[in-house]
């Protein structure tokens, strides 16, 4: 087991959600993560919370606001 957790402090990528704390950054970045590989996930990742920061935005939000 000491030989993966060498790998990954060795190899690990700084994504963003990696440090997130707040229940919907870490639900938005796993809903993303099921569509896009991790690399990509970022760009959308990062605009998506832009636009819609909280989950009171996400619920007030028009649908084609959420899905573009």
């Amino acid at each position: 087991m000491n030989f993966f957790f060498a790998w990954y402090a060795k190899n690990r990528r700084n994504l963003p959600w990696r440090s997130a704390k707040d229940p919907y950054r870490i639900w938005i970045s796993e809903v993303i993560l099921l569509q896009t590989r991790a690399i990509q996930g970022i760009e959308y990742y990062n605009r998506f919370l832009r636009s819609l920061p909280d989950v009171e935005a996400l619920a007030s939000a028009r649908q084609e606001e959420v899905l573009k």
